[in-house]
């Protein structure tokens, strides 16, 4: 069995490399809360499959962003750090990953090395059916409701690790051929991967099952700091905007976030720099539109994130 998996891998990433087009570099897009603007699906089949590669992201990361649907991943090759809510996994090749529906999320590429993993994001309610069904209230809730649960990682030595990245797999074969019964089987193989998921998650002991509401908070913080980025912030304002004290409000993200409230802020302008810096706007007008008070500073923070200066960067990307 483990013999045959190899192989369909084997031959599946070749398809993918030689199939795969290589698109400009991107960035997840939000809305002010942190939700991201995308369509996972429709409403008559909110599931969305893709390939994505992480290189293909602006410093090879996305962004922080939740979204209402659940996010199972399989790295096909690479390293990717994967950061949910104050949870940090590295995993490689094989490895996979569920997300909890409305969870804060981001990652980055490790190394140099082409990273590209498999994403399947999906609405509860496809496993589900209706409203209050026995299958929502007694196995979907269990997991979903649960603020403790953001994520789950299934490392490809376990059975369960093996089970989830195995229907992840032939979700994406299903997705590149689809059958005429397609959404029927790829049904199919979600609820075999929820399986996996409840019985993991069945498992655990019950303190930890306790929700918390502490990352409600976080993305009330993230959310005002992406909407006000490009302002003159004060820690009161970022303080009052999740309703906690200076020093609470700077222990709590740093212990979440591991980084501090202004380096994350830095984070965010220089993010949001590089869309203009691509689009020819100059770069002391791109210092003002993100929040720098001058340009020397926006250089020099700018080349502390990304290596090089604004001009060199925006050269880079229109050779």
């Amino acid at each position: 069995m483990i013999i045959i998996i190899m192989r369909r891998k084997k031959d599946n990433n070749k398809y993918i490399r030689d199939n795969y087009k290589d698109i400009e570099k991107m960035q997840i897009h939000t809305e002010e809360n942190q939700k991201e603007i995308k369509e996972h699906g429709t409403y008559a089949f909110p599931v969305n499959v893709s390939l994505e590669k992480i290189q293909n992201y602006e410093q090879d990361s996305f962004l922080w962003h939740w979204h209402p649907e659940i996010e199972l991943t399989w790295v096909m090759e690479g390293r990717v750090e994967y950061h949910v809510n104050d949870q940090t996994y590295i995993f490689t090749e094989g490895d996979a990953l569920f997300v909890n529906a409305n969870t804060l999320h981001s990652g980055n590429r490790i190394g140099k090395k082409t990273c590209s993993y498999i994403s399947v994001t999906f609405h509860p309610r496809f496993l589900y059916g209706y409203e209050s069904s026995i299958l929502q209230t007694k196995y979907v809730n269990f997991i979903t409701d649960n603020d403790e649960w953001g994520s789950l990682y299934l490392p490809r030595t376990t059975k369960s690790g093996k089970a989830v990245a195995g229907d992840i797999q032939k979700i994406y074969e299903l997705y590149l051929d689809p059958p005429e019964d397609y959404e029927l089987q790829v049904h199919l193989l979600l609820t075999h991967a929820w399986i996996q998921l409840y019985e993991q998650f069945k498992a655990l002991p019950a303190p930890a099952r306790k929700p918390r509401p502490n990352f409600k908070r976080l993305r009330e913080i993230i959310a005002y700091l992406e909407e006000h980025y490009a302002e003159e912030i004060s820690l009161d304002d970022v303080a009052a905007s999740a309703h906690i004290c200076k020093s609470e409000c700077c222990r709590f993200f740093k212990k979440h976030m591991h980084m501090t409230i202004f380096e994350f802020l830095m984070y965010l302008r220089i993010q949001n720099s590089l869309p203009l810096l691509k689009e020819g706007e100059s770069v002391t007008k791109v210092a003002d539109m993100v929040g720098f008070s001058s340009p020397a500073y926006f250089g020099q923070i700018f080349k502390r994130y990304m290596k090089c200066t604004p001009r060199e960067w925006k050269l880079g990307t229109t050779l």
